[in-house]
């Protein structure tokens, strides 16, 4: 059969090998000026492909079950059988984080184009469609400069996140012209915008903390890692992972900071009780020196009302407990998530019950398939993403009919 695969990225490339290793003529399309592009920026250029530690509980989605059939189709082991096979050797961090052993995202890239090349992959890139329509014989793919014909059409170009690297509405927009419907999109894996009071002094600093995410002091989530603080609010891993909840869940949040997640409010009560007692000479400003960052502990005795040139000797057990509990609880007001020009992925998209999850087929127009970021499914920071993409590719490319 005569495929057209719609979108050069992750998911766009295993559907173009794997549905021309079926046997298939496959030409892959791609708007951008090479295949790629957005997977050389995953993991901050290191390309994080999946991660050791997987199940359904990363994902998210109206219905997350609907990945099940994919990782069955694709599993964590044979990705990264897949990946070795190309001659990608890897590399398992602690938390089961999965790199090149390059430490290059470039690598990854390059032995996807290997295969595409050596399956018979016809890419075209810089090939913007502008349109898809459903005909007798099946599908004319639109441009504005040529029509090209295809027996089935797989559609993987992603969806709003990274727009400076490619990120665009039209595979929402594709799929809609042929009676597919969207959910509300939201950008996920995305800094977090505060309330920059205490905030603002504290550019670039770093600190492993556990998070939680409140509405009214009850929990919508919860994360542990590294967060790093920016001039209008917070960053890092630990911050991604609520960041879908922060632009999904409704009414004021404030996000809850535990500097010192190692130590109880008590511990670490007695630990500024020991300093103030072995060397009263000091200034609040040092009280946190050798606990802290030196700039994360002045702000937080800023947030607990102290001033910094005060004398430890005046300090009395409530007022250690007080910025014991500050150290505990640094909460700053959610103002926004910043947009999707700096999110990793989408949270929403192409309803899945439109699909079959066997099969990845639509339930509406045979011979359409969808793949990756444009179905509303999305996963944590981690790699989660990535093995979606791979798993849910690798289906589509099999171009399997369903029932």
């Amino acid at each position: 059969m005569n495929v057209i695969v719609i979108g050069g990225g992750a998911s766009g490339l295993m559907a173009a090998i794997t549905a021309a290793k079926g046997g298939h003529s496959v030409t892959l399309l791609e708007r951008q000026a090479r295949v790629g592009r957005k997977l050389l920026s995953t993991g901050n250029g290191r390309c994080n492909l999946t991660n050791l530690n997987m199940g359904l509980p990363y994902y998210h989605g109206q219905d997350a079950a609907f990945i099940r059939p994919a990782f069955e189709a694709l599993s964590l082991d044979a990705t990264l059988d897949f990946f070795h096979g190309l001659g990608l050797l890897t590399t398992a961090e602690d938390n089961g984080r999965v790199y090149p052993y390059s430490d290059q995202a470039g690598s990854v890239v390059d032995v996807l184009r290997f295969a595409a090349d050596a399956a018979g992959v016809m890419t075209r890139a810089g090939f913007e469609v502008t349109g898809l329509k459903k005909t007798k014989r099946g599908f004319t793919v639109l441009s504005a400069e040529e029509t090209l014909p295809a027996d089935r059409v797989i559609v993987c170009c992603g969806g709003m996140a990274g727009g400076k690297l490619g990120g665009t509405r039209s595979g929402y927009e594709l799929l809609q012209s042929l009676g597919h419907s969207v959910t509300k999109l939201y950008p996920a894996l995305v800094q977090i915008k505060t309330d920059n009071t205490f905030v603002k002094a504290l550019k670039g600093v770093r600190a492993n903390a556990d998070l939680r995410l409140c509405r009214n002091r009850d929990a919508v989530s919860a994360s542990r890692g590294e967060v790093q603080f920016t001039d209008f609010g917070v960053s890092g891993p630990a911050v991604f992972e609520l960041s879908r909840a922060a632009a999904t869940e409704k009414g004021p949040l404030t996000l809850h900071i535990d500097l010192l997640p190692q130590l109880s409010t008590p511990e670490i009560e007695e630990l500024l009780r020991r300093r103030l007692s072995s060397m009263p000479e000091l200034t609040t400003e040092n009280l946190l020196a050798g606990v802290l960052h030196n700039r994360l502990g002045r702000t937080v005795l800023r947030y607990a009302g102290y001033g910094l040139t005060d004398p430890v000797a005046s300090l009395s057990p409530a007022d250690l407990r007080k910025i014991a509990g500050a150290a505990k609880d640094f909460a700053l007001p959610v103002v926004s998530v910043l947009g999707f020009d700096g999110a990793q992925v989408t949270a929403g998209g192409i309803r899945t019950a439109e699909f079959d999850p066997k099969t990845l087929q639509s339930r509406l127009v045979p011979g359409l398939y969808a793949a990756g970021e444009v179905l509303d499914i999305d996963g944590d920071c981690g790699g989660y993403n990535l093995q979606w993409a791979w798993s849910s590719g690798y289906l589509a490319g099999l171009l399997k009919s369903g029932t």
